[in-house]
């Protein structure tokens, strides 16, 4: 930075399987590994090992690096833009955990071992609720007693917010227009949705966790509490074993067996009934929020798709897009075909409201978040 310059790229997946996959690229190595990484800790020290590798790493000393940048999923109310990390900002991300199980604990490891790895390094949080602190208090109150607000702080906080805020940025660009009304809409293992208005966040799919919202990989999106107390009371649930039902056993998997939509997508070509109808639900899903946001933004300039599905899956987005006219949202079948790595305007000709395909940039927007922090 601030050249934007990518040394190296990669990823970690599997984490806690015997079979993880570690990816490690440069300019002139590509290393990738199948081995037991049995936690989110030992990912992070394979990795560092490997940037200080003597012949492949692109560091020669800890010292060379300046700034780590971690995304963090929940800050609640109390951080509305990047953060320098000390004490009091891990003990409230360690504190926020029960909000964002899956996440907030890896986060939290990943700052401890990132102070243990490069010591000198200033460290900066990026959280995913801080887009969505402009959402209006009408937005993000629930209809429950006042105290559970105001004492226990229970409310929408809205997730995904680096690659939201990443993409409407380069959606407001590409329109050319400040004054925009647009919804994003992130599709992948995680999916979420936001209506955008003059670039602030004013509505959001998920909710107090990312639980809620669309249908996801294993995450069931919204769903009547009453469910909950269904299964508690008739069919003996335990609170714990409901949590793993809906975070962990629902959502495509839950629906089809599968929770990677490519496998769904094969599977229903195949014909594959339960698969067809899972894509279906997505889809409606989506729909549903895409009529609600336009409502509440009275109009819309753009919608957008992006992460791994939004970004690759051409028959989601045409699904999804399927009799919309009257919203005034048509796609071109042929430029659906089509892949960029740049912005990908998908409209027809005749459509009055702008389809884009952006692929997300979280790392970059992280990177260009952490240098303005020390900078300023």
């Amino acid at each position: 930075m601030p050249e934007e310059r990518i040394l190296c790229s990669g990823l970690i997946e599997r984490i806690g399987m015997n079979d993880a996959r570690f990816v490690y690229n440069t300019t002139d190595n590509c290393i990738e590994l199948e081995t037991p990484i049995l936690n989110h800790k030992k990912g992070l020290k394979l990795l560092s090992k490997q940037l200080l590798d003597s012949e492949t790493g692109i560091i020669k000393s800890k010292e060379d690096i300046d700034i780590v940048g971690h995304r963090v999923v929940q800050g609640g109310a109390l951080y509305d833009k990047t953060t320098e990390i000390n004490s009091e900002v891990k003990a409230h991300i360690n504190e926020l955990s029960s909000l964002a199980p899956l996440h907030n604990p890896a986060n939290f490891e990943g700052i401890k071992v990132a102070e243990t790895v490069f010591p000198n390094a200033k460290q900066a949080a990026i959280f995913d609720t801080a887009f969505h602190q402009s959402i209006p208090e009408y937005a993000y109150r629930y209809a429950i007693p006042e105290v559970l607000f105001s004492k226990h702080k229970i409310r929408l906080y809205g997730f995904h917010g680096t690659s939201h805020k990443y993409v409407s940025e380069k959606a407001i660009e590409y329109l050319g227009k400040s004054q925009s009304k647009i919804i994003t809409i992130h599709l992948g293992n995680g999916c979420s949705m936001t209506a955008i208005k003059n670039g602030k966040s004013i509505d959001h799919s998920m909710g107090l966790t990312p639980l809620n919202g669309l249908i996801m990989g294993t995450r069931s999106g919204d769903i009547d509490p009453a469910v909950i107390f269904h299964l508690a009371k008739n069919l003996n649930y335990s609170l714990s074993e409901i949590e793993s039902l809906l975070l962990k056993e629902s959502g495509m998997y839950g629906l089809t067996g599968y929770s990677d939509l490519r496998d769904v997508q094969i599977k229903a070509e195949r014909g594959d009934k339960s698969c067809q109808l899972a894509l279906q639900m997505n889809a409606y899903r989506i729909k549903k929020y895409i009529g609600s946001y336009a409502a509440v933004l009275n109009g819309l300039d753009a919608i957008v798709f992006t992460a791994g599905i939004g970004e690759n899956s051409t028959f989601m987005r045409q699904l999804v897009c399927e009799d919309l006219d009257f919203l005034g949202i048509e796609i071109d079948q042929e430029k659906n075909q089509t892949r960029s790595k740049n912005i990908n305007d998908i409209s027809s000709k005749n459509s009055k409201v702008k389809t884009l395909v952006i692929p997300t940039n979280e790392e970059l927007e992280i990177a260009k978040q952490a240098v303005e922090l020390f900078e300023n």
